[in-house]
C-alpha cells in the first residue's frame, strides 16, 4: 500500500572562454534510494504494476521475465509472483523457457483484451513510478538548504568565465542562502551564462525518480532535455544497498525558462492522448536552480508571475494543481534566479522586491577586462595578435561605444570566420578588426 503523499515537513561578468571545468563534488547528503524487497517498500499497488506489464507485453509480443523486470526497473523476485498471479488469472502464459531457468511470457487473448482496456486510460510503459511521498523524502535529504557553497566553490563553478571577484562576492551570499536572486544589467554581459553555472557551486549529484505516482496520476519527472545523468563512480554497494532502478542519478539540475514561459508550465500537465502527465518546471528544478531568463518579457505579466512564487519562496512549499482539479502540497527547493535586462524596480513594486532579497547588477567590462578577454580568446581560438592589436581595437572602435562581455567572443569569431573563408591564418590585424566591427555593428567608423 502506498503511503500518504501529503506526509512531509512542511567586477567583471561573464563570457565563456573554454570547456566547462570539472567541479569537485561537495560532501553528499548520503541519500541512496534502495532497491525495494517488498511491495510495501516499493510503495505500489500490484494492480498498477499488472497494468504496465500487460501494456508492455501488448507492445513487445513476448519477453523473458528478466526483460520485464528491466523494463519496469523492479527486482525480478517481486515480479515473479506477480507474473504467476497473472498466469493464474489466464491473462499471460509461458511460451517457453531459457537456459538460465527464466520463462518467456506472452499475453493470452484475455490478457490482450485487458491490455486494450488499460490503454484507454493510459498508454504508459516504462519504469514503475515512485510514490510521491518517497520523492518528497528524497528532496528533503538532498535539499540545497543543507549546502553552503564557499568562495572556493564559486571560483570553481565560474572558472570557465572571466568574472570579477566583486561580482562573485555579490552573488555568493545569495547562492549560499538558497533564496531568490535577481541578475540584471545590459544585454550581452553574461547574465544567462552566470545563471546557468550557479548550480555548479553546489557541486554534487542527486537522485530523482524517473516517474512519480501522485494521487493515482503517473507523472514524468526525469527529462533528458533538462537532466544530465551523473557519471560519477558510485562506491561498491552490497546486495542490501543496491539502488532502486526507478531512480536515476543526475547532476543537480539547471532549468531555464525564457520568453516562452506560461503559467500552465508551472502546473502538472496531462497528455490526453497518452494519459501520462508531465512534471512542472519547478519540480524538475528541485535541489538545483530554476532560471527565469529575460524576465519581464514573458507573455505573463511580471506581477502575475511573481505572485505565483510568493508562497513557495516564503514557505518552500508549492501547491500543484492535478489534472482533476485537486491541489497537492509539493516541496519547492530550487534556487530561483531571475535574469533580466530591465531594472527590477521598474518591473514590480517594493513589496515584491523585498521577497527577492538579492539584486545583483552585472556591469559592463572595464577596458582592462575587455582586453584580457580578447587576449585569452585569441589564444584559445588560435588567432595571432600583432603588437598593438588590442589597443587599436579599443582606441578605434570603443572610444564612445559601450563594451559588452559578448563582444570579444563575437569579434574574434568574425576574424576566425574570415580567415577560413580567405584560406589563411587568422590574425587580428587592424584591417581584420575593421572588417569584424563593420559586420558586427554595421559600421567601421570610429566609436
Amino acid at each position: 500500500m502506498a503511503s500518504d503523499p501529503h506526509d512531509f515537513d512542511t567586477d567583471a561578468p561573464a563570457i565563456r572562454i573554454g570547456p566547462a571545468p570539472r567541479v569537485e563534488a561537495l560532501p553528499s547528503a548520503g541519500f541512496l534510494p534502495r532497491e525495494p524487497k517488498t511491495w510495501e517498500e516499493a510503495g505500489l499497488e500490484t494492480a498498477l504494476v499488472e497494468q504496465i506489464i500487460l501494456r508492455l507485453l501488448a507492445r513487445e509480443g513476448a519477453l523473458q521475465g528478466r526483460q520485464i523486470a528491466q523494463e519496469l526497473a523492479l527486482p525480478s523476485g517481486l515480479l515473479k509472483d506477480l507474473l504467476d498471479q497473472l498466469k493464474a488469472q489466464k491473462l499471460v502464459q509461458q511460451r517457453g523457457s531459457t537456459q538460465i531457468g527464466d520463462f518467456i511470457w506472452e499475453l493470452t487473448d484475455s490478457g490482450r483484451n485487458a491490455a486494450i482496456e488499460h490503454r484507454k486510460l493510459s498508454t504508459y510503459v516504462g519504469p514503475a513510478p515512485v510514490p510521491f511521498s518517497q520523492y518528497v523524502k528524497g528532496v528533503q535529504a538532498q535539499t540545497l538548504a543543507n549546502l553552503r557553497p564557499t568562495r572556493d566553490d564559486l571560483a570553481r563553478a565560474f572558472d570557465d568565465l572571466i568574472l570579477g571577484q566583486r561580482l562573485i562576492d555579490a552573488i555568493g551570499p545569495a547562492i549560499a542562502s538558497g533564496r531568490a536572486l535577481f541578475l540584471y544589467g545590459e544585454p550581452g554581459n553574461g547574465k544567462t551564462s552566470i545563471a546557468e553555472r550557479v548550480t555548479r557551486s553546489f557541486g554534487d549529484s542527486i537522485w530523482i525518480p524517473i516517474t512519480l505516482l501522485i494521487d493515482g496520476h503517473i507523472v514524468k519527472l526525469y527529462d533528458p532535455a533538462t537532466h544530465v545523468p551523473s557519471q560519477a563512480q558510485a562506491k561498491t554497494l552490497s546486495i542490501l544497498e543496491r539502488p532502486d532502478r526507478r531512480w536515476v542519478r543526475i547532476h543537480r539540475p539547471t532549468v531555464i525558462a525564457g520568453g516562452e514561459l506560461t503559467l500552465d508550465m508551472l502546473e502538472i500537465q496531462r497528455n490526453p492522448a497518452s494519459g501520462v502527465c508531465e512534471a512542472p518546471l519547478q519540480l524538475k528544478a528541485n535541489c538545483g536552480t530554476l532560471v527565469i531568463d529575460d524576465f519581464g518579457r514573458q507573455r505573463i505579466d511580471p506581477l502575475t508571475l511573481l505572485n505565483r512564487w510568493i508562497f513557495p519562496l516564503e514557505r518552500r512549499v508549492d501547491y500543484l494543481r492535478l489534472p482533476d482539479g485537486r491541489k497537492i502540497p509539493a516541496p519547492f527547493d530550487p534556487l530561483l534566479v531571475f535574469s533580466t535586462n530591465i531594472d527590477p524596480s521598474t518591473l514590480v513594486d517594493e513589496a515584491f522586491l523585498r521577497r527577492i532579497p538579492y539584486k545583483v547588477k552585472v556591469p559592463d567590462p572595464t577596458r582592462d577586462e575587455f582586453a584580457q578577454m580578447v587576449t585569452r580568446l585569441a589564444t584559445t581560438m588560435n588567432v595571432s595578435l600583432p603588437p598593438g592589436s588590442v589597443a587599436y581595437l579599443l582606441d578605434r572602435h570603443y572610444r564612445s561605444r559601450p563594451m559588452r562581455f559578448c563582444h570579444p567572443r563575437d569579434l574574434v569569431q568574425q576574424v576566425v570566420d574570415h580567415a577560413k573563408y580567405a584560406q589563411r591564418e587568422a590574425a587580428a590585424t587592424p584591417e581584420a578588426w575593421d572588417r569584424a566591427v563593420a559586420n558586427y555593428f554595421g559600421t567601421i567608423t570610429s566609436q
